[in-house]
């Protein structure tokens, strides 16, 4: 049903997007005395609910010596508690016939099951339980780093373009803390001490740095009662003071060339941007997604109907910026040449395009396309019940509040030519650019 509405146009488009942002309403919010925030949504259209517990603390918290030890202890929440030995909670969730899973970015950690609708607060009971009692063993945790080294190297080292990311955001950032890697660097990971995850835990797996965010088959009333039950008695405890983190103004334009085994060379470009949370006036975030939309999204947009099948330069692009962190971020463009493509070539461009939408209003067709797009795509991301409780908890986790779910619709179709126009000019100026450039060498024999 879903997809044959949008398959119908802007018209059904823009009418899903009322129902979603309709149903997003619904979210009943209630705080713990100990300071935990809850979040339910009800959506009764199959009898599965997932649960998720989000903490306010991520790769951005983190300083040298110590990257990567958000991710690190994510992997250990996972190797037994005082009520629960090591691979049992994972047991208990299978058991049930669900799905559990966690992940680290860098404003925050989460763990989440999706699980039948009768089984919600068996999962819930379980992670108060490690959010209180977690054990910490030198002989689960020398194993598991070892499985993190692992991980580092085939999703980042082994992977050339995921390299050159990683130096382009270190290239980017000099003092803010997503200068850094999320899974950390490969030197503070192999010196990783068992108290350096205690203290990590201690620090911030508290009640009042988390958010419990349940969606699915429902009933409120159950949900904050249960809450109440299992993680109202834990106690709160003081949270570290967050010093400032805000990153040294850029006075021009930056380079980083990395020279790795690869079949294809890349080409990134970034520009310093706001996000929500530093903005005054949320418009011009608005403004800027719709900017990357003019750039990249879909076929009928400007990479793919004139660099990619009008002039062959790139093989593939992409356009992406992203409000929704705690600091200032990036918007950034990305492409692979074509064969007979030199990348002084294609960077000038992608430069080029950049250029014609700080000097060249869209026109209301191309405005319409591309709002439309970009509402598309949200809406396709909140069809599922995991979709739905990760933008929610998301929101509420980095500060921004659940509620700037509901208005995305709305400010997405508030903006215009001239706020586009206006934000490229403001933001992806010369003097904040970061050029990140794959150079590819020959790929040996068993590579």
């Amino acid at each position: 049903m879903i997809r044959r509405v949008l398959l119908g146009g802007l018209f059904g488009t823009l009418m899903l997007a009322l129902m979603l942002s309709t149903a997003l309403a619904r979210v009943v919010e209630h705080r713990l005395d100990n300071g935990l925030t809850v979040l339910v949504l009800v959506d009764p259209r199959a009898p599965v609910v997932t649960h998720q517990v989000w903490y306010r603390v991520g790769s951005m918290d983190e300083h040298s010596g110590i990257t990567g030890v958000s991710h690190m202890l994510e992997h250990m929440m996972f190797k037994g508690s005082e009520q629960y030995p090591p691979g049992e909670f994972s047991r208990i969730v299978a058991a049930l016939g669900g799905q559990e899973n966690a992940f680290t970015g860098r404003d925050y950690t989460g763990y989440f099951q999706i699980l039948g609708r009768e089984h919600w607060e068996t999962v819930m009971a379980m992670e108060a339980e490690r959010m209180q009692a977690l054990r910490l063993v030198d002989e689960e945790f020398q194993p598991e780093r070892r499985v993190v080294i692992e991980e580092r190297r085939l999703t980042t080292e082994d992977r050339p373009n995921s390299l050159l990311f990683e130096q382009f955001q270190a290239t980017a950032f000099f003092n803010q803390p997503y200068g850094h890697p999320i899974i950390g660097w490969m030197t503070d990971i192999e010196a990783y001490a068992l108290e350096d995850l205690q203290d990590w835990y201690e620090r911030w797996y508290t009640p009042n740095n988390a958010v419990v965010v349940v969606v699915g088959d429902v009933d409120p009333e159950q949900v904050v009662a249960a809450a109440e039950r299992h993680f109202g008695p834990i106690p709160a405890r003081p949270l570290p003071v967050r010093k400032p983190r805000a990153e040294t103004p850029q006075r021009g334009e930056r380079r980083v060339t990395l020279q790795a085994p690869a079949e294809l060379p890349y080409l990134l470009l970034g520009w310093k941007a706001p996000s929500l949370s530093s903005l005054e006036n949320p418009a011009d975030a608005y403004a800027l997604i719709v900017a990357a939309g003019a750039l990249d999204s879909g076929e009928a947009s400007r990479f793919a109907r004139d660099l990619v099948r009008g002039r062959e330069l790139a093989s593939s692009t992409s356009a992406r910026y992203s409000p929704f962190s705690r600091l200032d971020t990036l918007f950034t463009v990305a492409a692979v040449p074509t064969a007979t493509t030199g990348m002084e070539a294609l960077e000038s461009a992608l430069l080029q395009e950049v250029e014609r939408l700080r000097q060249e209003p869209l026109d209301p067709a191309e405005l319409s396309r591309v709002q439309a797009r970009v509402i598309a795509s949200e809406i396709f991301q909140r069809d599922s019940i995991r979709a739905q409780a990760f933008e929610i908890g998301m929101l509420q986790t980095i500060g921004l509040g659940w509620q700037v779910s509901d208005e995305y619709v709305e400010r997405v179709r508030a903006v215009t030519a001239e706020d586009v126009q206006r934000v490229t000019r403001q933001y992806l100026v010369p003097e904040k650019l970061t050029v990140g450039i794959l150079d590819p060498l020959p790929i040996g024999g068993g590579a």
